[in-house]
């Protein structure tokens, strides 16, 4: 999702802006101390662990104040499609079954995927759904037990190179790394979700 259909823009205003606005609120802090502060908990979490991306996790970790799950639809205008996005989606939907598999919470997933306006078969959140972080090639056997499908006939495209290219590749799925900065290059490499499409069409 992040990365690849959308941009960071949303979590971003949520993870670096609002959830430490909060924290300053409910501790008596200056922003930037704040800020600080939240930055430093999360990183000693890490992206590799499911509650990195766990709100719920971090509302109690942090001893926030409100009700968290009115948050992610107060973002929503934050919410910004790549311009690719949309027609690739229909080149390759006209072939396609097409899913979503994140590392993003559903609550998040639900409120991006009103944005996009398409109709994905499946949806899948890592750590809303497993627990997990889309980080091993389990998480890919789940997804393709449930769709009942060998890995040899997924293919999946995504910007975080060992999340979405070397975990699905150690499985067999067709994985391509999307480096949308264009400064990588290779075979499995694509720039844009039109080159993708293109490597599937």
């Amino acid at each position: 999702m992040e990365g690849t259909l959308i941009d960071n823009n949303y979590s971003k205003h949520i993870w670096e802006g609002d959830i430490p606005a909060l924290y300053a609120e409910a501790h008596g802090l200056p922003l930037e101390e704040a800020r600080k502060r939240v930055f430093t908990e999360y990183a000693e979490v890490g992206e590799g662990q499911p509650e990195w991306y766990d709100v719920g996790y971090w509302w109690k970790r942090l001893g926030l104040p409100h009700y968290w799950r009115d948050l992610p639809r107060k973002r929503k205008d934050e919410c910004r499609i790549y311009p690719d996005a949309p027609d690739a989606l229909s080149r390759l939907g006209r072939r396609y079954s097409l899913i979503v598999c994140s590392n993003t919470i559903r609550e998040f997933l639900q409120v991006q995927l009103s944005c996009i306006d398409y109709p994905f078969s499946r949806v899948f959140s890592a750590p809303t759904d497993f627990r997990v972080v889309k980080k091993a090639p389990d998480f890919y056997k789940r997804v393709c037990d449930i769709l009942e499908i060998e890995p040899e006939e997924l293919a999946h495209v995504g910007d975080h190179e060992e999340f979405d290219y070397h975990a699905p590749r150690q499985l067999g799925v067709r994985a391509y790394h999307l480096d949308r900065t264009g400064a990588l290059s290779g075979e499995d490499v694509v720039h844009d979700l039109g080159e993708f499409a293109s490597k599937l069409l």
